[in-house]
């Protein structure tokens, strides 16, 4: 495992150069087009703060939402520019393009200590398609590229891979403290090692299960996908979620837990619903035990307590998927209790992105964690084992 020894933006000599910036500022906004949440605007500061005092001209790329490969004014990034000039304390040029004679122009115009951000790179089909030319076109606004968006680094599009190419490319701070973290977590862990799953399906998980087998001392699963492991250990689990055609898979993976030494725990008992509602009665059963009719909506108290016993003797701790409907309060219990548990260990604890994330945030606990991952999709796959082509195409250190 040393995909994660890449080179810094520290390595290279950025003075009076203009570094393209890969970042994630693909955030939440409302109905009027305002920022709902900007962690991760404010997530790649510290590279880009970095590139000014070092005298670079620094021209910042990024997609947001999804408009279908063409311009579209609810998805552009004015409203990023303007949150990234009030957070840095000075003007930050708004792009009227991403590619373009009129976008080269004003890049070249730049002075060193000057930040413009390109308008949506998604607002061009070639850039999900990794377009070389369009990859090319790119890489004319700059002299260094750096990445510094692991949100998107599990994809191979223009901005991520194909740029890489055609200029010296290199990580920025938050995309190597991503990779270095979680890269040192699965290669050197300091033992016990345990991984937390959780989420709704099991086909999410496959690889990561088995990558984690291999690695982990103890592997606890929740949330719906627990009801199929549940199934595959021949209980009736009610109307819970299900992922019918992974029983056999859990099975198998359950065996291969066992052959490998590894202790995988699996709900004791579970907070059960007569609908997916908050409004719904619910009662407390064993996992053995779920009525028909009924649906596993989170953890039980006996489940939490079993789950926080092994985080409290854990020296590393992995979690990747909240452990029940979080979202509606009375099956938020579970996420809750693991989270405050990891946020009182002294242990190393990851939070891998997505709904994880969100959860711990929501009960305020996120800064209490060692580290919160900003990509969901990208650390999903980082923890199978896979190569994240925005990744392996930097150079090594």
């Amino acid at each position: 495992m040393t995909s994660y020894q890449k080179k810094s933006v520290e390595a290279v000599d950025v003075q009076g150069k203009r570094v393209l910036v890969r970042v994630d500022f693909n955030v939440p906004m409302d109905e009027q087009g305002r920022i709902t949440d900007d962690k991760r605007i404010r997530a790649s500061l510290p590279t880009i703060q970095y590139l000014l005092g070092h005298g670079a001209r620094v021209v910042l790329m990024s997609h947001l939402g999804r408009p279908k490969g063409r311009p579209d004014p609810r998805y552009s990034l004015r409203p990023v520019a303007h949150r990234l000039g009030e957070l840095l304390g000075m003007p930050v040029r708004m792009l009227p393009d991403c590619v373009g004679d009129e976008v080269e122009r004003a890049v070249q115009d730049l002075a060193p200590g000057d930040v413009a951000l390109l308008e949506n790179l998604r607002f061009h089909p070639e850039e999900e398609k990794n377009d070389p030319n369009f990859a090319r076109r790119l890489a004319r606004l700059g002299d260094v590229y750096v990445n510094d968006a692991f949100g998107s680094a599990h994809r191979a599009h223009a901005s991520t891979e194909g740029v890489a190419h055609h200029l010296p490319a290199v990580a920025g701070f938050l995309l190597l403290k991503e990779i270095e973290t979680m890269g040192k977590a699965l290669a050197e862990p300091e033992r016990p090692f345990v991984a937390i799953l959780g989420g709704a399906k099991v086909s999410d998980k496959i690889g990561v299960i088995r990558n984690l087998l291999t690695r982990v001392d103890a592997l606890l699963i929740g949330g719906g996908m627990a009801y199929t492991f549940l199934k595959a250990r021949g209980y009736e689990i009610g109307d819970s979620l299900l992922d019918a055609e992974h029983v056999d898979l859990a099975r198998e993976l359950m065996a291969e837990a066992e052959r490998r030494k590894v202790r995988l725990l699996l709900p004791e008992d579970v907070v059960v619903a007569q609908a997916f509602s908050a409004q719904a009665p619910r009662q407390v059963v064993a996992a053995t035990a779920i009525p028909a009719g009924w649906q596993g909506l989170d953890i039980g108290p006996r489940t939490r307590e079993r789950f926080e016993a092994e985080i409290r003797q854990a020296r590393t701790v992995i979690w990747n998927g909240p452990l029940g409907v979080f979202e509606m309060a009375p099956f938020a219990e579970g996420t809750r209790h693991v989270a405050l548990a990891l946020a009182q260990s002294d242990g190393t604890t990851i939070i891998g992105g997505g709904d994880t994330a969100a959860a711990v945030e929501q009960f305020g606990l996120a800064d209490r964690m060692s580290h919160v991952s900003t990509g969901g999709g990208a650390s999903l796959e980082f923890l199978e084992g896979r190569e994240l082509p925005g990744v392996a195409v930097l150079q090594d250190r």
